[in-house]
């Protein structure tokens, strides 16, 4: 099991974390603050720092998968591919192994993983501002897009500028729970189709965004930013039509 440390704080950069394994699938931690593929959020990247201060470059972060496939409680740091069968075949110099039981600084790459946190927020915003069922999702550095079930037009330029209304509004932006119980009594905060929130253990991670006024309250696992004004001047770049019953919105930062 990888301690996922970045559900609790988002803004810790590094860690240090022992490997439990090295598999095809990447090399696994006992923790991390490397976000996993999920949700529709991208896999976080950086660099793994052995004791003698040289890196392993992450490219991207999954969730480990047991042999029938399955997802399982591991996450999973991907080096570039010769990398990575350098490592599973131990060719490198032995200066330069790498093994379980080693102990290592995981560091994400901050610049990329704030874009990341500051486009998923401002999805979130979308979600207030366009109150439909999303049936897609992709959250990347350069870009984020929502795809919302319904047959109406979309204005971009109100939709940018009710986005920069809660940006500026410097609303709160919290991580709390509910249990599965109280989830299940109120469905409708469940705004995805595509995406069900994880459930078992009890309790689900819910993100809510506002104080006094509710701006948006509804189950996530991704990395966010602590207040709306962090997102800086996002805007609607582009809404597309991408079937009979799909409303395709896609947002970028202003130059």
């Amino acid at each position: 099991m990888t301690q996922d440390l970045f559900r609790q704080d988002a803004y810790l950069t590094e860690c240090t974390a022992t490997v439990t394994a090295i598999t095809p699938q990447g090399i696994v931690l006992d923790r991390t603050v490397f976000y996993p593929l999920g949700g529709g959020q991208a896999g976080d990247a950086g660099v793994l720092i052995r004791a003698d201060g040289s890196e392993i470059v992450i490219t991207d972060t999954r969730k480990g998968k047991s042999e029938d496939g399955s997802f399982n409680d591991e996450i999973t740091h991907l080096p570039p591919s010769d990398v990575l069968n350098q490592l599973l075949n131990q060719e490198q110099p032995s200066g330069a192994r790498l093994a379980a039981g080693d102990t290592v600084t995981a560091r994400i790459d901050w610049a990329r993983r704030h874009s990341l946190m500051r486009f998923h927020t401002a999805t979130h915003l979308l979600c207030h501002l366009v109150p439909q069922l999303v049936n897609g999702c992709s959250i990347t550095p350069d870009y984020a897009r929502l795809d919302f079930n319904m047959t109406d037009a979309l204005d971009k330029e109100l939709l940018s500028a009710g986005i920069a209304q809660l940006v500026a509004g410097a609303h709160p932006v919290t991580v709390g729970d509910i249990t599965d119980a109280e989830l299940d009594a109120r469905p409708e905060l469940v705004k995805s189709m595509s995406v069900q929130p994880p459930r078992g253990s009890g309790k689900v991670r819910m993100i809510r965004i506002g104080t006094e006024e509710m701006i948006d309250f509804q189950p996530c696992g991704g990395t966010h930013v602590a207040n709306t004004v962090e997102i800086g001047p996002a805007i609607v770049t582009k809404i597309e039509k991408k079937s009979a019953s799909t409303r395709r919105v896609v947002l970028g930062f202003a130059p």
